[in-house]
């Protein structure tokens, strides 16, 4: 039985315990998607995590489609992520770079044209843009060239991370984003090579996955996937062939690690989670799986103690504490995230929270 507090492999990276920071987006980079000095300070204060995965980063700008969320698809967005990277690792810890594009979920606002997506489909509800929120427009769908230039935007996207100083890359495969709009079944009405069949909808991740794994080795690559949940506007007709599936083709391709956000209770907006996924693919995957949403503490032991997850991975509590690790260690209470702050690009409700030590002595 695995402790939270165990250390744990993943690839090539050795990681110090189990408890892993989400990819939270957070809105501090620069229009231009460069990140900003307080990024490194943000990071390096949750560097006692076993690993930080970042706020999901664009690939491209096309690809991108939140206000002030950073990228790596130039030379300025490399160096402006080499503090953080260097910070985080001078306070002993380990970071991955998520790897996003939005697909349909882009703006042209700030994708500068029109979106696009597995098929010509427009997301539900409204886009966060720097005018307020706006209506989604049409995708368009990905033509075959398309879809080859892409592919290799992420290969050049986990290259230009790994001179970043990062320890690898998470491809973000979840969420209702591109590669989720690939794989489910909802948002994919393709009727060539790339939709349809099972087989067919894993065509996409599968490339994305080897042009990283070709860019910078395999085991510098991990996924996020949301399998068991309706998310902006995406879920699958029926997920467990769907993700045993998926399981098989990452096992031959050597994926090491992946990430389920694998809801167990309704979400805020009212999207009722279906049966697990995670011990179906336990027992067809080797890697190493981190189980994610809405853990605490006691839960996040008990689910650990299952043996389906080899970790938990923390969204928002990581937010507003800091020292997330050492809390969940001690049995203490967790301070309350503030979410007005949560996208407000500026220092409050960033680098602000107190540590254990610190609100003693206020």
């Amino acid at each position: 039985m695995s402790n939270l507090f165990d250390s744990v492999v993943i690839g090539g990276l050795q990681l110090k315990n189990r408890i892993w920071m989400a990819p939270l987006t957070r809105g501090r980079a620069t229009r231009e998607a460069v990140p900003t000095p307080i990024m490194a300070e943000y990071y390096a204060q949750r560097a006692d995590a076993g690993l930080i995965i970042t706020e999901a980063t664009g690939i491209s700008r096309e690809g991108l489609g939140w206000p002030n969320a950073p990228g790596l698809w130039n030379d300025q967005q490399i160096e402006g992520w080499k503090p953080v990277t260097e910070a985080v690792h001078e306070a002993g810890g380990r970071i991955v770079a998520q790897l996003w594009h939005m697909g349909r979920l882009v703006h042209p606002d700030l994708g500068g044209g029109q979106p696009l997506s597995s098929s010509a489909t427009t997301a539900p509800d409204y886009a966060h843009t720097y005018e307020g929120k706006k209506p989604y427009t049409e995708a368009r769908a990905a033509t075959a060239h398309d879809i080859e230039r892409i592919v290799e935007d992420y290969g050049r996207a986990a290259e230009n991370a790994m001179a970043a100083g990062f320890d690898g890359v998470q491809v973000h495969g979840a969420n209702g984003y591109l590669v989720d709009q690939f794989l489910r079944d909802s948002a994919n009405h393709r009727e060539d090579d790339y939709g349809g069949s099972i087989d067919n909808r894993l065509r996409f991740v599968t490339e994305v996955l080897s042009a990283v794994g070709d860019a910078i080795g395999m085991e510098n690559v991990g996924i996020r996937f949301s399998p068991n949940i309706y998310s902006q506007g995406v879920e699958d007709s029926d997920p467990i062939p769907l993700f045993t599936a998926l399981a098989e083709r990452l096992e031959c391709l050597q994926v090491p690690w992946i990430e389920l956000r694998e809801a167990h209770q309704p979400t805020s907006a009212g999207a009722v989670p279906t049966a697990p996924v995670s011990p179906a693919m336990r027992g067809i995957y080797s890697g190493k799986i981190a189980l994610n949403s809405d853990y605490d503490g006691p839960s996040a032991r008990a689910r650990l103690a299952e043996g389906v997850g080899d970790a938990i991975s923390f969204g928002r509590p990581f937010i507003s504490n800091p020292d997330l690790v050492d809390r969940i260690r001690m049995g203490l209470p967790l301070t309350p995230g503030d979410e007005s702050t949560f996208y407000s690009g500026n220092a409050r409700g960033y680098v602000d929270y107190a540590r254990i030590n610190e609100a003693a002595a206020a």
